[in-house]
């Protein structure tokens, strides 16, 4: 479980495909706290440490979430969000994260704003995940508050820090994002989809 409040950015240091998987070899400030078997979002993406040596470890992506994600796309000395799972007990300053990611969105477009910069994200609405104004999004594992919802697409705002703090300051127009939606706006559309209701009749 994450909140979606990211600790580190990470650079990517090796990248070896192996039977459909990919084996993604991160540098991170935080790499001698490490244990194998330990839980890391990348970009959101929920992956187990299965390496470690000196400052990198290593972390192995399936065939399922490079095709669901934006981790294909991933190259070496980019850099990618990081986030440690929560300890029982923390403040959840985000909101729930689960770091499984519904789909890829791509910015359509990225301005700058007095004081901070807005983003706008658009993604394929037939997979019937669904915003809201003022709602949480998780967007390449940072926790954000949606703007402008819109049936395919929506903006957030991101302040200085975060821009500064996360990889954000990479993402322009075209660049793929992974999202994951609000988990209780997922639940109560799924439940009032097999009710015959339409989550759009929610809102």
């Amino acid at each position: 479980m994450f909140s979606g409040i990211v600790e580190s950015v990470g650079e990517i240091a090796a990248l070896n495909s192996d039977k459909g998987n990919l084996h993604i070899t991160v540098k991170s400030a935080f790499t001698n706290e490490l244990k194998v078997d330990q839980s890391i979002a990348h970009n959101g993406v929920c992956l187990t440490v299965v390496d470690i040596k000196n400052d990198s470890y290593t972390v192995t992506a399936i065939a399922e979430t490079l095709q669901k994600t934006n981790l294909s796309f991933l190259k070496i000395g980019g850099s990618i969000n990081l986030e440690r799972c929560m300890k029982l007990g923390d403040r959840l300053d985000g909101h729930i994260v689960q770091g499984h990611v519904d789909q890829t969105g791509t910015c359509i477009k990225a301005e700058k704003a007095p004081g901070s910069w807005i983003f706008t994200f658009e993604y394929d609405a037939s997979k019937n995940n669904i915003t809201v104004e003022k709602g949480s999004v998780c967007v390449n594992g940072v926790s954000l508050t949606v703007v402008n919802s819109l049936k395919n697409s929506f903006s957030v705002c991101i302040i200085p820090f975060t821009f500064e703090h996360t990889n954000f300051n990479a993402v322009k127009a075209g660049t793929i994002v992974n999202i994951e939606f609000d988990i209780l706006g997922k639940y109560i559309g799924r439940l009032y989809a097999d009710s015959n209701v339409t989550a759009k009749s929610l809102l």
